[in-house]
């Protein structure tokens, strides 16, 4: 396995963790007292699930490029 898809494994793992961390954190008394009055998540909350779905989608492509360019 070469380093490129270990980095986009590593990545996507990365983003699959922060985006449960954001999912579990929207369902918080703090937040849902936010997005009832304010109508969003509070901006940790938010950061969390951008990062997440960041992440992930750079691991992925990671793993896709990493994929590529090589042949058997």
């Amino acid at each position: 396995m070469d380093l490129q898809r270990i980095i986009g494994v590593v990545l996507l793992v990365a983003g699959v963790i922060l985006l449960l961390v954001g999912t579990n954190a929207s369902h918080s008394v703090a937040d849902q007292v936010s997005n009832t009055f304010a109508g969003r998540f509070t901006q940790t909350t938010t950061w969390y699930i951008v990062g997440g779905i960041g992440l992930g989608i750079g691991g992925l492509l990671a793993l896709i490029a990493g994929g590529r360019g090589k042949s058997a």
